[in-house]
């Protein structure tokens, strides 16, 4: 178990025990070598939590027909424990089948468990119960922080150690967390970090990977790890600041950013694939290995994307991690994958697999919309009230992702009256007597409201839109964090309906869907599919605003006609022969069909390349 400590003491480092066998990859004078043998990595990421399950086999034939010998993939915690003490490592959490898939494709595999992740993923990872902790200070020596991470680590990391190379499976390296170099400084968390993985069974190679900058390096590198760089471009510089502080170790890009991801209300970031082949040309002519990142970026499925904040305001991810990845998000092979197998082909040892045909799509079709219950009313009946005198944040209601809905009935006096809302985390639609009055979404935001002596039902539907996912806002609590002002008098008398939406079954999507208030031009909307043979498809929703969709039960992610993304992946296993249910939470109105498509509309495209620097 993960030793503690009184506040404000270093707690000391599980003790460090010997492995029983050298690790699979070392390396001398500048190079790496697999079991004696010389070996350059050429690896790429495949997160399984953003894959069906059902298609983790295919794409990693698919990485692997693009002439890779390695796969990566970082382990989110939050995936793991969404409450704490009820760790998941079943279903689409079977890390376990994954790592075993991924050597049944003939791929050694490197694991990123964090506990940070980055990953434009859900708080980076880190559980909401933790972070929102009072007191916490994640990624530190702070002793709550490494208890709880001990505890985790105490149930994960035997499992990787299980599946070693030494041990006959395919893990061949293990990350000590990620990036850190970019957040802090705090060398006692990275070395706790380093021996509480040997601890618990690793001896397989440990590395950090870091941005090619000597603050970044200074911050985030182990003396006696292997320090690996994270970058987009200009490889003979990262390669020459790497060599400059660490004479013979082999050059490592551990992620080569050869896509990008793509916020709301932006535009669609890619990168040409002569660009990408390019760099990657010049990391191996420098004698380096490489990890594509994303090799295929999947889906942030449910709730589970992420948000940047650039200084002033939230970035919130949008549902496709498509990435502009070699493999794009629904499995069929582009240009760049093609680009890129050549570039690899004069550095591969093994025999590659011939690339396979794209994956089967639906042919496209319109579908008719049937509009049910209005917005407040459908919340309302899949909810219970909880009363407080005061507005209560997401992690104080339990609550990890989706939305809230506050209710108070402040007495106004006669006239137009300023009211203000602080802490607000991230957006609000804001109701007065069942009638919308405006959309809030700034940290502290105000409107005016006119007031008759009497009570009105004020309700603020507060949405969660990502949490922060990188930087130094990791963390951030969600919903009303501050109060509601009308002048300078605080509202008290608050009653919040949790919604869970991504937690939401079956039944309460028919429930929501028939409750007794009608629509108003937001609401619940059904539509039905029959399909004869499941494939996958692309779901638009012209004429709708902002809102979410569900598969049958399975909640698809997040749409916003703000763009760049209008269409979102229906894979293959989310559908079922016959009849097929897909209903839409609307927020702000209703469009009057849904359209199945047979390619993916991801945007007005765009050249990031300052990203790539």
């Amino acid at each position: 178990m993960t030793p503690s400590a009184p506040t404000g003491t270093v707690v000391p480092a599980p003790p460090r025990e010997a492995a029983t066998t050298g690790p699979t990859l070392t390396w001398t004078d500048g190079r790496f070598l697999r079991l004696r043998q010389p070996h350059r990595i050429l690896a790429g990421s495949l997160h399984y939590f953003r894959v069906h399950p059902e298609q983790w086999a295919d794409r990693l034939q698919r990485v692997a027909s693009l002439g890779l010998n390695t796969v990566d993939t970082y382990v989110p915690w939050n995936f793991h424990e969404r409450r704490r003490g009820d760790i998941r490592l079943d279903g689409w959490r079977d890390l376990p089948r994954f790592l075993r898939l991924a050597q049944e494709a003939g791929l050694d595999v490197i694991v990123r468990p964090g506990p940070y992740i980055c990953a434009e993923w859900d708080n980076g990872g880190l559980p909401a119960w933790l972070t929102g902790r009072p007191g916490m200070r994640p990624r530190s020596s702070h002793r709550d922080f490494l208890n709880e991470v001990g505890r985790w680590f105490d149930v994960l990391i035997p499992l990787i150690a299980a599946r070693q190379a030494a041990h006959g499976g395919p893990v061949v390296a293990v990350q000590v967390e990620n990036e850190y170099g970019s957040y802090g400084d705090d060398r006692v968390y990275l070395r706790w970090l380093r021996d509480a993985l040997v601890a618990r069974g690793i001896s397989e190679l440990l590395f950090t990977a870091d941005g090619p900058t000597p603050l970044m390096l200074d911050g985030g590198t182990l003396p006696g790890e292997l320090a690996a760089a994270t970058f987009g471009s200009r490889p003979d510089q990262a390669a020459a600041l790497l060599r400059s502080r660490r004479a013979g170790e082999p050059f490592l890009c551990a992620e080569f950013w050869n896509g990008w991801f793509d916020h709301w209300g932006e535009r669609h970031n890619v990168r040409s694939a002569q660009s990408a082949a390019d760099d990657v040309k010049g990391i191996l002519a420098h004698g380096g290995s490489v990890s594509l990142y994303m090799a295929h970026g999947g889906t942030n499925f449910g709730l589970w994307a992420g948000a940047n904040h650039d200084g002033t305001n939230l970035q919130p991810t949008i549902t496709s991690y498509d990435s502009d990845a070699p493999v794009a998000e629904h499995g069929a092979l582009t240009a760049k994958f093609h680009a890129l197998r050549e570039t690899l082909a004069p550095h591969r040892t093994r025999p590659v697999p011939p690339p396979p045909d794209d994956p089967p799509l639906l042919k496209p079709t319109t579908l008719s919309v049937r509009h049910g219950a209005g917005l407040l009313g459908a919340l309302k009946s899949v909810s219970t009230p909880l009363h407080t005198s005061s507005p209560l944040s997401f992690e104080e209601l339990g609550q990890n992702s989706g939305l809230v809905l506050y209710t108070a009935h402040p007495v106004i006096p006669p006239g137009p009256h300023e009211v203000t809302v602080t802490g607000l985390h991230d957006r609000a639609q804001v109701f007065a007597d069942g009638t919308l009055v405006t959309v809030l979404d700034r940290p502290t935001s105000t409107f005016t409201l006119t007031g008759t002596g009497a009570a009105v039902r004020l309700e603020l539907l507060v949405e969660n839109q990502g949490r922060i996912n990188y930087g130094p806002l990791l963390g951030q609590r969600k919903g009303i964090l501050g109060g509601v002002r009308v002048e300078r008098r605080l509202i008290h008398g608050w009653s919040m309906r949790p919604l869970p939406l991504d937690e939401w079954t079956a039944d309460d999507l028919a429930r929501a869907a028939t409750a007794a208030e009608p629509a108003d031009g937001r609401g619940i909307a059904t539509a039905r599919l029959r399909v004869e043979e499941p494939a996958d498809t692309f779901l638009s929703l012209p004429g709708f605003g902002k809102g979410f969709v569900w598969v049958n039960d399975t909640l698809l992610g997040r749409y916003w006609d703000v763009g760049p993304q209008t269409t979102l992946y229906v894979p293959r296993p989310l559908l079922r022969a016959g009849d097929n249910v897909l209903t839409i939470l609307e927020l702000d109105h209703f469009g009057q069909r849904l359209d199945l498509l047979d390619a993916p509309d991801l945007g007005p495209r765009e050249e990031y390349i300052e990203t790539f620097a």
